[in-house]
């Protein structure tokens, strides 16, 4: 039997580019776009010899924008897959859209070749805070995309939501939740905004009072799990919540330590004990796969204590979480520290064990970085009560109750989908 691949495919191009926006992007470049397909399917091509040792059983064409790439060279990009690789019929096949480039036409096109997920770039609710990290959408125009959808027949729709924005209020993101919710998706990725070093808003906001503050932004969180949760959208990652049989299968790969191949500049693999990315760069990307030069920026082997660690790491940002058993068949090393950091873990409510599995709870899951650091600094034999990372985390989070009449007012939203 063949292993399991994902594929994911990197379109740079956007509109405009949002202003918290970190990844590889570049905005307009719609004359560079049939250059930048001519390489890509080159690339996909060429890397046929190792791509057909596996089943491909996801495909994730994200950016960037792809909606503003054009439906045609997506088909293109997955005829080509299927060419040369072993595309499975039950394929998990998304395509990342935003609700101001998502045209009915289109969205058929992609339908009838293969494509069944769509992932819609929401962010808000809020008109007002739409404008101010630079989405050039309004809330209409997502309704309208989701209704786009479903009309072109898609059943899988996610939508991508951020809390902790400029002026977002507790109030104003319990309404973007409710609002988001009206829509019916199937998976709900819900996001804390990080100011990344760089970007125009980093530059504009870093420090600035109208950022929500932590314990503000813990509220916001524990409130989304909670709401999540009731209306049956169940938490599986720290921001990912789906209907249970729509999570991201794309998305578990990375967190599960399946194999995956990038195609694009700024795109990551890894497979077969081997990681590697690509120059984040369009003309040097390009360039390089015209001109048979070195198209890799970083490469490694991964060696077995590295992919244990990545397994804790990975593993606790679900809600599946760790095992002994699976550590073990990756690394045989002592696993009675990491089980007495989780037992601390568990009389703090940080963690919580399901049958031989350990998970971290949604108050947990809030500090992750510093638990995850904790397990890391158990996994190396170093003492719990020693840890420099659990210093600040004894502290407890205020949990924000559901607003009385909240759930009645949604159950009826999800009936049909859960029984």
């Amino acid at each position: 039997m063949r292993d399991r691949l994902g594929i994911y495919i990197h379109i740079p191009f956007c509109v405009s580019k949002c202003s918290y926006c970190d990844f590889y992007s570049i905005a307009g470049g719609k004359q560079r776009m049939p250059d930048y397909q001519s390489a890509l399917l080159s690339h996909i091509s060429e890397s046929a010899e190792a791509i057909e040792s596996y089943e491909i059983d996801s495909i994730y064409i994200g950016g960037g924008t792809p909606s503003c790439y054009g439906a045609k060279r997506i088909v293109e990009i997955l005829n080509e897959l299927k060419r040369i690789g072993n595309v499975r019929l039950d394929s998990e096949i998304t395509v990342e859209v935003n609700p101001d480039t998502t045209k009915l036409e289109e969205l058929k096109l992609l339908r009838s070749e293969g494509v069944n997920r769509l992932s819609i770039g929401v962010q808000s609710a809020n008109n007002d805070i739409l404008k101010i990290i630079g989405r050039r959408h309004n809330f209409r125009q997502a309704e309208i995309a989701v209704d786009t959808a479903r009309e072109a027949g898609f059943e899988n729709v996610s939508l991508d939501l951020i809390y902790g924005l400029p002026s977002q209020t507790r109030g104003d993101w319990a309404d973007t939740l409710s609002r988001a919710l009206e829509l019916h998706p199937e998976h709900l990725s819900c996001y804390g905004l990080k100011l990344e070093e760089g970007t125009p808003m980093y530059r504009s906001y870093l420090g600035s009072p109208l950022i929500p503050d932590e314990d503000e932004q813990a509220d916001m969180y524990l409130y989304t799990v909670d709401t999540l949760a009731h209306y049956g959208l169940k938490q599986y990652e720290i921001s990912n919540f789906a209907i249970p049989g729509y999570e991201s299968r794309h998305n578990l790969k990375y967190w599960q330590l399946g194999d995956y191949m990038g195609f694009g500049p700024g795109a990551h693999s890894c497979a077969g004990g081997v990681r590697y990315s690509y120059v984040r760069d369009l003309d040097r990307y390009v360039s390089a796969v015209v001109g048979d030069s070195m198209i890799i920026d970083e490469y490694e082997q991964i060696v077995p204590i590295q992919k244990a660690t990545e397994y804790l790491m990975l593993g606790m940002r679900t809600t599946h979480g760790i095992s002994e058993k699976e550590y073990h068949r990756i690394y045989r090393s002592d696993w009675e520290p990491i089980e007495e950091t989780f037992e601390l873990f568990e009389r703090k409510g940080w963690a919580e064990r399901d049958g031989e599995r350990w998970h971290l709870t949604p108050a947990g899951f809030l500090i992750s970085n510093v638990l995850i650091n904790a397990v890391l600094e158990a996994q190396t034999g170093a003492k719990v009560e020693n840890n420099p990372w659990m210093r600040d985390a004894f502290r407890q989070e205020k949990k924000q109750e559901l607003p009385q009449g909240e759930y009645e007012r949604f159950t009826s939203v999800y009936k049909d989908k859960l029984n």
